[in-house]
């Protein structure tokens, strides 16, 4: 296999994603098209690098890729509540 890549840019890049196929969120490390084919036919594909929690990183398809909701609020403020 020729070992064939190239750096893609990506507008949620460094931030917080979460892989829709298998649930897991991370930090978006880098969006690479890669030849993914062990066969002498060139197959390219547009892959995510995310970083877990634990520091390994994963790879995901990049139309797999959704920002990661906010993390909840731990309290709430009594101007909060009055609004609600």
């Amino acid at each position: 296999m020729n070992e064939c890549y190239e750096y893609v840019p990506h507008r949620l890049l460094r931030r917080r994603v979460r892989d829709i196929a298998s649930g897991v969120e991370g930090v978006l490390m880098a969006v690479i098209n890669e030849n993914v084919s062990d066969t002498g036919i060139e197959r390219w594909m547009e892959l995510a690098y995310i970083r877990n929690a634990s520091g390994r990183e994963f790879t995901t398809a990049v139309a797999n890729l959704v920002p990661a909701p906010d993390q909840p609020q731990a309290a709430v403020s009594r101007r909060d509540q009055r609004s609600v």
